[in-house]
């Protein structure tokens, strides 16, 4: 099985939700086969658990499945729970890989029946291999041009039936004509406190590690609510139990070893608290704008909106107005700083 792993982002972050090469393999074999095991998205699991099984009664594949969502909450590990429950082989790639029509048709006549296509960031697909997807999504089939000009003709080839599983985290990014051939589309939200120690739980009993109740209430409530990164934390603190401690994992080494990550009880680390603090050390707090805090941070513009921007949102901690960034009372509170009186006036 062959997986694309895109790498285009700073990734590096240990607080980062996207998959960084060490942490996949580990990730992987923390991953539920089963969707009894996949802990959290509630909804999404019952009406899997429904469809999957009409369709298994009837003999028949999965209606192909969509599923959205930002990085890190198992839009990957849903994928492989539906083949195994369903019984077939998967197939894996991503919409940066299939770069030619070609490709696309090469992948799509290996399919065995039943089999499993799963399509990571398909956002990311060129138009014209969507087209090729059309027919094969509708009526099982690929429509191949054989010659040119006039004396062009079309070869239409039949598929197996199979369920095409696509994965993104930009809905948006989807054309409609893709998005209306899936028949199942679910998002998967953030995990709460309570989900993040049963995964962590799980997670350290397979890992053969003993972390107190209270050390996972620590790493849970700094994993940003997402499962890859509380499984991150965990390795990390695990190390550090085992050279710095006896191994065991209570709520002291945990924070111990948090603090040395220098992640703090919310999830922020180090660069989050330095794009904070330079909006309240050099610009009062805003309004400031992208081009200056990205200067002023000595990151692009991309990673500061695309990487450090979105979780300081997600926290109420920054406002995006027309003239730029304004920190809110919220993120005043957390650095034990007083806000500015005029900070409502800010905003507009």
């Amino acid at each position: 099985m062959v997986r694309w792993i895109r790498m285009e982002e700073d990734i590096s972050r240990i607080v980062s939700a996207e998959e960084s090469g060490p942490d996949g393999a580990f990730d992987w074999a923390l991953r539920p086969k089963t969707l009894d095991d996949y802990i959290g998205q509630q909804s999404v699991k019952e009406n899997l658990k429904i469809f999957m099984e009409a369709a298994k009664t009837r003999s028949e594949p999965l209606e192909h499945v969509l599923i959205f969502g930002p990085p890190g909450l198992g839009k990957t590990t849903l994928a492989h729970i539906i083949a195994n429950e369903m019984s077939g082989n998967i197939r894996v790639t991503s919409g940066p890989a299939i770069e030619r029509t070609g490709d696309l048709a090469a992948i799509l006549t290996n399919l065995n029946e039943g089999d499993i296509l799963f399509i990571d960031e398909i956002h990311r697909l060129n138009k014209s291999i969507e087209e090729v997807l059309y027919p094969a999504m509708e009526d099982y089939a690929l429509d191949i041009i054989i010659g040119k000009g006039p004396s062009a003709r079309t070869l239409r080839l039949n598929l197996p039936k199979f369920t095409l599983v696509g994965a993104t985290t930009k809905m948006s990014g989807l054309s409609s004509p893709l998005r209306d051939r899936f028949g199942n589309v679910y998002r998967l939200n953030f995990y709460n406190h309570d989900e993040i120690g049963q995964i962590l739980s799980r997670a350290a009993k397979l890992l053969d590690v003993e972390l107190h109740e209270e050390a996972g209430v620590e790493i849970a409530g700094r994993s940003r609510q997402t499962p890859r990164i509380a499984n991150r934390l965990l390795r990390r603190v695990r190390d550090f139990a085992q050279v710095k401690k006896d191994g065991r994992i209570d709520k002291d080494t945990a924070r111990e070893a948090l603090a040395m990550l220098e992640v703090d009880h919310l999830g922020l680390d180090a660069i989050d608290r330095r794009y904070c603090q330079l909006l309240i050390e050099k610009f009062a707090g805003g309004p400031v704008g992208l081009n200056t805090i990205s200067s002023a941070l000595s990151e692009d513009i991309d990673t500061v909106e695309d990487v450090i921007e979105p979780f300081l949102l997600q926290l109420g901690f920054i406002n995006r107005t027309a003239r730029g960034r304004v920190l809110s009372e919220a993120a005043y509170k957390h650095f034990g700083q007083e806000a500015p009186d005029d900070l409502q006036k800010k905003l507009f």
